[in-house]
């Protein structure tokens, strides 16, 4: 069988080639390919694409199952303005409402109905495919508590404008994914595929159709719902302080899109199933909405897939890191962060140093380099920032 791989990742460094290579190289894998913002990650590099038959590999999702974006749309000029002058109150009144930073969670009783209700429906449907009984206990009783929360890393909340024709409009941007319930799935999953022993730099799979398979099929499933419920319980809970600020009872958006892009997609082409393992790779098929972020000061776009086959029908899911945690700290001057964030109001501090539009990848450089893959419809510019 010949393999169709695509590689359209800058600034392609040894390790990120070493770890693509690797995956491309199992047996098992029929396409695969590598998306602008690309850069190593464990076992495969963020910002992959890697199409299967016949088994599956957790490590090429993750821990944070169902990570991915939100945008919100909310029109009104006259909200706009008082969104500038409230900002540093909106910052403070969404810091103590959501849950921010790594292992800070809610409690059940935050959730709103609604998100509350499709929870349950959602392990309603979980529990009628295969499960492991304590992983089910976990969910059952100790996954709602993370709905609401954003986590740490590159996670985000947002609140921009958008530099294009709509001038009466401002958006709500949030990034994370399933929280501890991902991390909890993908230990368990990662260690049966493995032996028991996860090992950052060696492939394990599945076989689709054993029992741990299936398993791994269905409660990866309920992980990528989770994640997009987790989103929406957040843009619940900023919805809910920009209406307390500004002074109205019920604040709407319109809501752009809701998509992850950390997750397995099961296709079928002549009768024989296909799992798209996208690892940091925003889906991109023909007329399909996405959110791609640039950084804390870059802001995000809203873009169109263009169904490109040799993208794989993807595009990146960022520009991605230049710099490792570690390098930014020791090479990015605080000064010169504080800089580049003038004008927003956010999580500026040595403690999200890492996080500085420095450690990334240029967005433009990005967007420029799959520009055959989406169409930008707007750049949103950032006016408040959350970080985790």
């Amino acid at each position: 069988m010949v393999k169709e791989i695509t590689n359209f990742a800058l600034d392609f460094d040894a390790q990120t080639k070493k770890q693509f290579d690797s995956c491309c190289s199992q047996d098992y894998v029929i396409s695969a390919s590598l998306m602008p913002d690309a850069h190593s990650g464990y076992v495969a590099p963020i910002g992959s694409v890697l199409i299967t038959q016949e088994k599956i590999v957790p490590a090429w999702v993750g821990y944070d199952i169902g990570c991915g974006m939100i945008a919100c749309k909310f029109t009104g000029l006259e909200f706009l303005n008082l969104l500038d002058t409230h900002k540093q109150e909106i910052f403070s009144k969404v810091n103590d409402l959501i849950p921010m930073g790594k292992g800070n969670i809610g409690v059940h009783g935050d959730v709103s109905e609604k998100i509350s209700l499709d929870f349950r429906n959602l392990v309603c449907k979980f529990k009628k495919g295969p499960y492991n009984k304590s992983l089910f206990n976990f969910i059952n009783t100790q996954a709602q508590a993370h709905l609401g929360s954003l986590g740490s890393g590159n996670h985000f909340i947002e609140i921009g404008s958008s530099d294009f024709s709509d001038i009466n409009s401002f958006w709500l941007v949030i990034h994370s994914g399933s929280r501890g319930v991902g991390h909890k799935i993908a230990t368990k999953y990662m260690r049966e595929a493995s032996g028991n022993e996860i090992e950052f730099e060696k492939t394990a799979e599945l076989r689709v159709n054993s029992q741990v398979g299936q398993e791994y099929l269905n409660v990866v499933s309920f992980g990528q719902d989770f994640a997009l419920l987790n989103r929406l319980e957040m843009a619940y809970r900023v919805t809910k302080v920009l209406s307390d600020v500004f002074g109205v009872n019920n604040l709407n958006y319109e809501l752009f899109c809701n998509k992850n892009h950390n997750f397995i997609e099961i296709t079928e082409v002549d009768e024989v199933k296909r799992y798209i393992h996208r690892k940091g790779a925003t889906p991109a098929k023909k007329g399909e909405f996405g959110i791609i972020p640039a950084n804390m000061r870059d802001g995000c776009f809203l873009v169109q897939g263009l169904g490109n086959k040799e993208f794989l029908e993807s595009s990146s899911h960022g520009a991605g890191r230049k710099l490792s945690r570690g390098e930014a700290k020791k090479t990015i001057t605080f000064e010169s962060f504080k800089k580049s964030m003038e004008g927003i109001v956010g999580n500026v501090t040595q403690n999200t140093l890492d996080e500085s539009p420095f450690a990334y990848k240029n967005i433009f450089d990005v967007m420029e380099k799959q520009k055959e893959s989406v169409e930008i419809i707007s750049h949103i510019t950032p006016i408040i920032n959350w970080k985790g």
